[in-house]
């Protein structure tokens, strides 16, 4: 049985980016996660110690985001990072970052990225 825990279209305001300017300004960034992990306990026990905490989860990622990079790729290895240590039950991450509106000077809802590792590429 494969089992994941899902946070869908996270919305923050950070301040990454190259230009310095948008680092000083930030920007609207949105991201999900499919995290596998083991919750078959918590389908009978009906308890949040069985399960991932994805309350906790969350906070873990807006520390992060509350972090300024210039790259999204370094925001998301720092996620990555940070989840597989905090959360040993954690067998693998889906992670996609976007920024909204990026100033590239094209029409378009976002750039981003998008990553899966499980938790041998971080050991």
């Amino acid at each position: 049985m494969e089992q994941y825990i899902t946070l869908s279209r996270l919305r923050f305001y950070s301040r990454h980016g190259v230009d310095p300017q948008e680092r000083r300004v930030g920007a609207h960034f949105t991201l999900s996660l499919r995290i596998a992990t083991d919750f078959s306990r918590a389908m009978t026990t009906d308890d949040v110690a069985d399960t991932l905490d994805y309350g906790a989860v969350y906070r873990a990622v807006r520390d992060e985001m509350d972090r300024p990079s210039r790259l999204l790729e370094h925001v998301a290895g720092r996620i990555l990072h940070r989840l597989f240590a905090d959360f040993p039950c954690i067998e693998s991450v889906a992670l996609e970052l976007t920024k909204d509106n990026p100033p590239m000077g094209a029409d378009c809802l976002g750039a981003g990225i998008a990553v899966t590792v499980s938790r041998a590429d971080f050991e």
